[in-house]
């Protein structure tokens, strides 16, 4: 899969992600709340958010007290994550599946990664990096697809297998097509293992009552069926 492709979807998208972050009901009221449930006391600690989109995770985490870094592949994404949080925190564009030569082993408390391995085919390098910029005993949070929703999303037929998918967004406005990775359940959790982490605690999140007001079918099937997962992982 091109990584021009994904970088293109996004940058076009940028504008419009933006300006529906906030309240956009899968993001705002189940993928982050959940997610950020997941943080410990923030306050005066160092953040990195990989790939943080136009910095909506960052403007919150900034607003704990918190010293946030973040990155991600779309230079569109970085210009509205500047603007977003008025010159605060730090931002550069960077690829995910690349390693971190620009940080120092040991720099930050938590790594933040939100709705964005999937971008990866494997995601060993990138696990391995987080755990070298983490600080002892420093915390991976993540949100993820969710292996068996994507299964049957994606009317996949070997589950054992890592395959490159791709699907239409409509809800950002013009629809746009999105590549990404589905895999099994073991793809998700033996990267972290296998890596120097441990998982402390992993979610199955339901949406917020909020996200009932906005979009009430979508509600009913995630109080069913979940459609992320939320990870915490601990450096050994």
């Amino acid at each position: 899969m091109s990584k021009e492709k994904i970088k293109k979807a996004y940058d076009e998208l940028a504008e419009s992600y933006n300006r529906l972050i906030d309240h956009k009901p899968h993001n705002a009221y189940y993928d982050r709340p959940n997610t950020l449930n997941l943080f410990e006391d923030v306050e005066n600690k160092s953040i990195l958010d990989a790939a943080c989109g136009s910095g909506k995770y960052t403007e919150i985490l900034l607003s704990r007290n918190a010293q946030v870094t973040g990155f991600d592949l779309s230079s569109e994404m970085i210009k509205f994550a500047k603007e977003r949080n008025a010159n605060q925190g730090i931002f550069f564009v960077h690829d995910l599946s690349e390693p971190l030569t620009m940080i120092k082993d040991k720099s930050f408390d938590f790594v933040l990664c939100a709705l964005a391995l999937h971008y990866l085919e494997d995601w060993n390098l990138t696990i391995r990096e987080f755990h070298r910029v983490l600080k002892t005993n420093g915390q991976l949070i993540i949100s993820v697809e969710h292996p068996f929703f994507e299964y049957n999303y994606y009317k996949s037929t070997e589950y054992f297998k890592t395959e490159p998918v791709k699907c239409i967004w409509k809800s950002f406005g013009k629809p746009i097509e999105i590549n990404s990775y589905r895999r099994p359940l073991n793809d998700c959790i033996e990267p972290l293992t296998e890596n120097g982490f441990y998982i402390d605690k992993l979610v199955e999140p339901k949406p917020l009552k909020e996200f009932e007001k906005l979009d009430q079918k979508h509600y009913k099937e995630l109080n069913k069926f979940p459609a992320f997962m939320c990870i915490r992982a601990v450096k050994k």
